[in-house]
C-alpha cells in the first residue's frame, strides 16, 4: 500500500509527526509493508515557521515540496492543485492522508478525488459554524469529498451524522496533536522558562522581568478579526496594558500579522514601553509547550492551544466568539472560555479564571495513540 500525506502549514506538523512514526513501528512490527511519501506544500515556507518545527519534532524531511508559498487564498489552492495533481499522478497512491483544515488540506483533498483515488481527513468533523472563516469552508468541502473521516471527539462525530455522512465512513480515533503533546511533554518539561525567554525575545534589550511559576500568562494572536480593526485591536492592547501585566508578566509570542497592525495603528511604541510585557518571537513547539505547562492563564485565538490547555489544565481565555472545538470549553469538561474580543467580557472571564485555577480533562481517546488508531482504520478501510 501506498500513501500520501500532505502537510502545509504549522499546525499540519504537529499531527503528521505521530502519524509517521506510527506508519514506521507497523512497518517494523507487520510484515503488511507501507510505502509513505510526504508531501510539503510550502504554505509555511519561512525557516522559522516550518523547518525549526521538522527538525523539533524530528519529521523526517519532505519526500516531495511544492513550493506553493504565500498568496490569497484562491492563489494557494489553486496553485497546491496544479503541483499535487502532477504528484497524484506520478505516485499513483492508494490513500492521500489530510490532516487539519489549511488550505492545503482543501486543495489536495479536491485533487485527490478529481484523480479517483481515495482520501481520508484526520480530524474531520470538526465545525465553527461560522462560515466567514476560511478554515470553516476548508473543513466542510474536504469532509464532504473524503472516504474515510477520522474525528477526535464525538461532538464531531454528530456533526457528520447530521450533515448525512453515512456511519461506515465515520471513524473516531481521538486526537492526534495529543500524541505529540504526551511524546514531547518531557523534553518540554526540562527546559527553563528563562532559557525560553532569552533564547527567543523580540528586541534585544528588553527588560526581561522575574517569572515565577504558576504566575505568569502567555498570548498568542494572529487572526484577522482581532487585529485587522484598529478599534478592537486598540481596546484590547488596552486592556492588557493597563490589567494584565499589573497582575503578573505577559508572555507574547509575536505573529508578524499581529507586529504588522501594531505598527500600522500606531500601538507598537506603546507595546514595546510596557513594563512586564516581553514580546517574543514566532517560537518553537517545545518553548510554547513549556510555557503553556506553568501559566496562571493562556489568552488564544488560536485552535490548537485550546486543545493543549485542556490537556494542561491551563485555564484558557480563547479571543473568539467561536470554536470548532467545543469539547475544549469549559461546560464540556475543559479548559476554555469563549469570550471574543469584548473587553468586558474577557475582564470578566479573566478574573473568574484566575480564581478557577487549573484543571486538567483529558476527553475520551486523547491518550497518545490516535496515529495508530489513524493508521489502522485507513487498513481496515482498503
Amino acid at each position: 500500500m501506498k500513501i500520501i500525506s500532505v502537510v502545509g502549514a504549522r499546525p499540519n506538523f504537529m499531527k503528521i509527526a505521530p502519524f509517521i512514526r506510527a506508519i514506521e513501528k507497523h512497518n517494523i512490527q507487520s510484515g503488511q509493508k507501507v510505502e509513505h511519501i510526504l508531501v510539503h506544500t510550502g504554505q509555511h515556507y519561512d525557516h522559522q515557521m516550518s523547518q525549526t518545527f521538522f527538525d523539533a519534532l524530528n519529521i523526517p524531511p519532505a519526500d516531495i515540496h511544492l513550493g506553493v508559498g504565500s498568496g490569497s487564498h484562491a492563489e494557494q489552492v489553486g496553485n497546491t492543485m496544479i503541483q499535487f495533481e502532477k504528484v497524484v499522478m506520478e505516485q499513483k497512491p492508494d490513500w492521500v492522508v489530510v490532516v487539519g483544515d489549511v488550505n492545503a488540506t482543501l486543495a489536495c483533498s479536491v485533487t485527490a478525488k478529481k484523480l479517483h483515488v481515495k482520501c481520508c481527513h484526520i480530524e474531520a468533523g470538526l465545525r465553527s459554524g461560522d462560515w466567514t472563516m476560511p478554515e470553516e469552508i476548508n473543513r466542510l468541502v474536504t469532509d464532504r469529498l473524503s472516504d474515510l473521516l477520522l474525528t477526535p471527539d464525538k461532538l464531531s462525530i454528530e456533526n457528520l451524522k447530521g450533515e448525512g455522512v453515512p456511519d461506515e465512513k465515520i471513524g473516531f480515533v481521538g486526537n492526534i496533536m495529543i500524541d505529540t503533546l504526551e511524546e514531547q511533554r518531557e523534553k518540554a518539561a526540562s527546559l527553563s522558562i528563562a532559557g525560553v525567554l532569552k533564547e527567543n525575545l523580540l528586541l534585544e534589550n528588553t527588560v526581561i522581568p522575574e517569572v515565577e511559576e504558576e504566575h505568569y500568562a502567555v498570548m498568542t494572536l494572529h487572526r484577522p478579526s482581532n487585529v485587522d480593526h484598529k478599534e478592537i485591536f486598540t481596546s484590547l492592547i488596552d486592556f492588557l496594558t493597563s490589567e494584565v501585566v499589573v497582575d503578573m508578566p505577559l508572555l507574547w509570542p509575536i505573529h508578524p500579522r499581529a507586529r504588522k497592525q501594531l505598527e500600522q495603528f500606531g500601538l507598537w511604541d506603546e507595546v514595546v514601553a510596557t513594563s512586564n510585557l516581553v514580546l517574543m518571537q514566532p517560537i518553537g513547539y517545545h518553548d510554547m509547550l513549556r510555557l503553556n505547562m506553568n501559566a496562571k492563564i493562556f489568552l488564544t485565538d488560536s485552535g490548537g492551544l485550546q486543545e493543549e490547555c485542556t490537556i494542561l489544565g491551563t485555564p484558557c481565555l480563547t479571543l473568539r466568539w467561536n470554536t470548532e472545538r467545543p469539547i475544549t470549553l469549559w461546560e464540556h469538561g475543559g479548559a476554555s472560555v469563549l469570550v471574543g474580543n469584548n473587553v468586558e467580557r474577557i475582564r470578566k472571564e479573566y478574573r473568574n479564571a484566575l480564581v478557577r485555577g487549573r484543571k486538567p480533562f483529558r476527553p475520551e481517546l486523547w491518550d497518545g495513540h490516535t496515529a495508530e488508531h489513524c493508521l489502522k482504520a485507513i487498513l481496515n478501510a482498503s
